[in-house]
């Protein structure tokens, strides 16, 4: 059985600035290296982590195509004596189409499916500005489909593990949430302060209260903290539609957390709620039970 190739080797082929000279098998095709290539032998790559081209972006890099050419070669493999796929360079290609190029420069490479799948991803992730959600997808393809643990594809993305849980942890959250963050519409911090909270409800709860109120990252951080409870059960608050604590019941909060002398929490929807006052011990209740002269 051949050992597998490692994936440092192939990236840093995949990056360098001088091509590998391959052999090919199929008599009176040149060997790899940097070639003019017709766009219409190219296919786009079925493992790109990318979904979304940004059309105005892409019409600027169409336009200054025209005027320079393009500068970075993309890099492909050779499927057949007339056939390319992509390994990296999608929107300089979409490019180079929408602004008429019948030919671009392209560097070919030899790798199958594998290091397809595993070049195209990281070699993404590392260059490209992809959405959270992009990068959660793409970390986790690199885990299922190439069968690297968390902390071997720190060390391939140059990222801590818990950078690659962070992201790894989005795509536990509701569809909703997801979406919002594939279109910039909530911040990796903001997503990162919501997922701290386990129940479903709750998290969107807290995702719709932030946009309606363009909440920053700190203070959906004190939302969740507020709205939470630590329960995992549907909360009435986010059942009820229920609105943040205003500043007067936090400072009733503190008054009666002051006034018995243990943490007093207040949990209200607006029209109902219910205030607890924990105890430690028989003692402790007795002497809570003495203040309220019970």
């Amino acid at each position: 059985m051949s050992k597998k190739k490692g994936l440092g080797r192939g990236l840093s082929a995949l990056l360098s600035d001088t091509p590998e000279t391959t052999h090919l098998d199929e008599p009176g095709v040149p060997a790899s290296g940097m070639n003019d290539i017709s766009v219409l032998e190219i296919e786009v790559n079925p493992f790109q982590p990318r979904q979304h081209f940004d059309k105005v972006a892409l019409g600027e890099l169409a336009e200054s195509i025209k005027v320079h050419g393009i500068i970075q070669p993309v890099t492909v493999r050779r499927l057949s004596r007339n056939q390319y796929q992509l390994i990296s360079g999608e929107r300089r290609f979409q490019a180079a189409k929408l602004a008429g190029l019948a030919r671009i420069p392209a560097y070919v490479r030899q790798a199958d499916d594998q290091e397809m799948l595993e070049m195209s991803l990281i070699e993404n992730i590392q260059r490209e500005s992809l959405n959270p959600i992009e990068v959660a997808l793409s970390y986790q393809r690199l885990i299922s489909e190439c069968n690297l643990k968390q902390e071997e594809l720190g060390d391939r993305v140059g990222k801590n593990r818990s950078t690659v849980t962070n992201y790894l942890r989005l795509l536990k959250l509701p569809p909703d949430i997801q979406i919002a963050l594939r279109d910039d519409k909530l911040s990796m911090g903001h997503a990162r302060a919501i997922i701290s909270v386990e129940n479903p409800d709750t998290q969107l709860f807290i995702f719709k209260q932030t946009l309606k109120e363009e909440l920053s990252v700190r203070q959906v951080e004190e939302l969740a903290r507020q709205v939470s409870g630590g329960s995992s059960k549907n909360p009435e608050a986010a059942k009820g539609e229920a609105t943040a604590p205003s500043r007067e019941m936090n400072n009733l909060q503190t008054k009666l957390s002051s006034h018995f002398g243990t943490k007093v929490s207040i949990k209200s929807n607006g029209r109902k709620g219910e205030i607890k006052i924990p105890f430690l011990s028989v003692e402790d209740l007795n002497r809570i039970l003495d203040i309220l002269k019970v």
